[in-house]
């Protein structure tokens, strides 16, 4: 009984931690600008992710290792010094567009400003990281992100025709402007596989003391998790499909959100993305800081653990203190949180490669895994969609650039 409760508790934590200001953002942006058209990219990076996580939780179970203490013993000190360093500041960018990101939905609720909202947004998430376990953070804040299940029930309300969206799911050329499509579409890549889910979710298995038992489970929250949190996605960009592109609207500002749901939900939808934005923005923040400071307390060989007391591991705690009031900085100076969304999430994609490939080879390596190393489709799934994110990412944002979008 006790190992079915934990997977549930295990699919609707992976459900409830899925979409957060970079999902949701990404996918009203692709609605908007082009309707079903980018569906794929979703499908894509939600594939790619749950091959991951699987991975992920795998590896931790089976060797007893994180990602990150892995890759510092089995690459050695200069690799692992500049994959964290490469890591640190792309996610810490997007660390700071997701406290905007809970700013923002203060900011639609009280009407006070983005800025003021920056260091009582970084207290919060600092004060819940300091007091409480992993498990409160892993599932007590995912469990309230499940109001994020209102967008579906937009979606479904508004009637679309589903043969139309399945057609999305089918990777086509832009009918127009080719480096929006593109550049949005590795945009929507990098929200969806982002590293830092795997490198936290390979630490979480460590703090749950996960063993091979767990396989099938792993499986499981991967496979119904990560799937669900896709369909979420597709449901923000049917959303933003059926109510802004009939009208050429594109999303441009955070307060357009609240648009998704107000016409088919009245004042009540208006309320859900707030919820929506708050609860999973201030979620993410919370995984991405910790993923973090894991990553370099496991390479620096520092003790580590949410469960532990913050005088047993101070410098693991110094550190995530220091990550969540850095990327405070940003929203207290004045940065759009979207605006932070679409940069964080192309070079997200950029770097995919680096953060991926060295992880592929821990997965192949006996040493580690013995039977459980990675079957052929995993490697070349994983591979070819990251390189893929990679490539799109380095010819589509100079396009953007020169663009002048």
């Amino acid at each position: 009984m006790k190992r079915i409760l934990d997977l549930a508790l295990g699919i609707v934590t992976s459900v409830g931690g899925f979409l957060e200001i970079g999902s949701i953002a990404t996918a009203a942006q692709a609605g908007a600008s082009f309707g079903f058209q980018l569906a794929w990219a979703i499908a894509l990076g939600t594939l790619c992710i749950a091959f991951l996580v699987e991975m992920a939780g795998r590896f931790a179970a089976v060797s007893k290792h994180t990602i990150a203490d892995a890759m510092r013993e089995r690459f050695g000190a200069p690799f692992f010094t500049t994959l964290a360093a490469i890591m640190l500041g792309v996610s810490l960018l997007v660390m700071a567009a997701e406290v905007g990101g809970v700013g923002a939905a203060l900011e639609l609720a009280t009407g006070i400003s983005i800025p003021i909202w920056a260091i009582p947004v970084a207290l919060v998430a600092w004060a819940l990281l300091w007091y409480t376990t992993f498990g409160v953070i892993e599932n007590g804040v995912s469990l309230l992100g499940l109001v994020t299940v209102a967008f579906v029930v937009g979606a479904v309300k508004l009637h679309p025709q589903y043969g139309e969206v399945a057609r999305g799911l089918i990777p086509t050329l832009p009918k127009q402007d080719a480096a929006k499509y593109w550049f949005t579409a590795v945009s929507i890549l990098g929200a969806s596989i982002s590293p830092y889910l795997f490198f936290f979710y390979s630490s979480g298995a460590i703090e749950d003391k996960w063993d091979t038992t767990y396989l099938w489970s792993n499986r499981a929250i991967a496979a119904i998790g990560m799937g669900f949190g896709g369909f979420l996605s597709i449901a923000v960009l049917v959303l933003a499909a059926l109510i802004f592109h009939p009208h050429n609207i594109e999303v441009e500002h955070y307060q357009q959100l609240p648009e998704l749901l107000t016409p088919v939900l009245g004042r009540a939808g208006f309320w859900l993305v707030v919820a929506s934005l708050a609860i999973a923005c201030l979620g993410a923040t919370l995984e991405i800081a910790l993923a973090l400071a894991y990553l370099v307390a496991q390479g620096l060989g520092w003790t580590w653990g949410e469960n532990v007391k913050p005088r047993e591991d101070a410098r693991f705690c110094l550190l995530y203190t220091v990550l969540v009031f850095a990327a405070s900085l940003f929203s207290l100076a004045g940065a759009d949180p979207l605006k932070m969304t679409q940069i964080s999430m192309a070079l997200t994609a950029a770097s995919l490669p680096i953060g991926v490939l060295p992880f592929l080879v821990l997965m192949n390596d006996r040493q580690y895994l013995g039977d459980h190393t990675n079957r052929v489709a995993g490697n070349a799934i994983v591979m070819v969609i990251s390189v893929l994110a990679g490539v799109l990412a380095l010819i589509s944002i100079p396009l953007q650039i020169i663009g002048g979008s």
